[in-house]
């Protein structure tokens, strides 16, 4: 019995390093005036549109054309308490106004555009005043396939969408989404009221669906559900150099959390709409409200409940 636990505990450590030895990983996230540490743990989430890996079938399948490069359509900050607490998961609008190291104030994925996970992470810090300890990136084919290997995910519509810019028509009510429809609803803009306010709403909603059916017992029971998951999260996954495959377990833990209820998710409070030089939408936060939302974040606190939802 006891050699037989051996071999167990030896397999599954040996996978969890071979799954670790898949992730792909960026450079350090090490720049001019980084924000000092704090208590806790702060992971910036970005979903890019890069089509690396997917050939043309792939590509038309997920309707994701065939521009080069990565830029990214959603970026979120989530913070890990110490010694428990609530873990929060807050959206960073992609047309916030903000001023980005080099390139004077524009919308925040540019700095996306113009320096990567290094000077995205470094405009996140010098507006949040946050100290980002770890990066998660995934692009199209990999989201997509995460959903499909948890066989899915369940969304409830308040009323229908019809995107053709994403090539996403659904309708209204409760409905299980595949790779490819999941794909659709968070990259949605142009059909939504809300725009992009609207669509990092939908963004939150579908990564809790994810996670929750991704951390149920119906998946990890399941080897033919686990192991894709954990196969394909490790080969779409760029992280940052220091991150490893045990630190995405815990971000997964406490998005179960935030997705279950026992954690916050929102957005930086914003205060107008405006345009940027261009004569192009942007949104302006609130600077009052977002900087008490960035302290109780640095301080380890929670999030004072009047600035949820705002």
């Amino acid at each position: 019995m006891g050699i037989a636990l051996l071999i167990v505990v030896v397999l599954l450590g040996a996978l969890v390093f071979y799954f670790d030895s898949m992730l792909q990983r960026t450079a350090a996230l090490e720049f001019e005036g980084q924000a000092g540490n704090s208590a806790g743990s702060n992971w910036l989430l970005v979903g890019s549109d890069s089509r690396e890996g997917l050939d043309d079938a792939r590509r038309e399948e997920l309707s994701a054309g065939d521009a080069g490069g990565r830029r990214t359509d959603s970026m979120m900050l989530v913070h890990i308490p110490s010694g428990g607490g609530q873990p929060a998961l807050i959206s960073l609008p992609r047309d916030s106004y903000v001023a980005i190291p080099g390139h004077g104030k524009t919308k925040l994925n540019s700095a996306f555009s113009f320096g990567g996970p290094q000077l995205l992470a470094q405009t996140v810090e010098q507006n949040t005043g946050v100290h980002i300890d770890h990066y998660a990136e995934i692009g199209f084919g990999g989201f997509a396939d995460l959903v499909d290997a948890v066989g899915g995910v369940d969304i409830c519509l308040d009323k229908p969408m019809d995107d053709p810019m994403a090539n996403v028509h659904l309708p209204q009510g409760c409905q299980e989404l595949d790779g490819a429809q999941a794909l659709g609803f968070v990259r949605a803009r142009y059909s939504l009221d809300g725009g992009d306010l609207e669509r990092a709403e939908n963004q939150r909603k579908l990564l809790g669906a994810l996670v929750d059916k991704g951390t149920s017992p119906a998946t990890l029971i399941n080897p033919f559900r686990l192991f894709p998951l954990a196969s394909g999260a490790s080969k779409t996954f760029l992280v940052n150099d220091s991150d490893h495959i045990w630190h995405l377990m815990s971000l997964a833990l406490a998005m179960g959390d935030v997705s279950g209820g026992q954690g916050v998710t929102t957005q930086v409070p914003f205060g107008r709409f405006g345009e940027d030089s261009d004569g192009g939408s942007v949104i302006v936060w609130d600077k009052e409200k977002a900087g008490q939302m960035f302290e109780a974040i640095n301080n380890d606190q929670p999030i004072p409940p009047e600035l949820l939802g705002q």
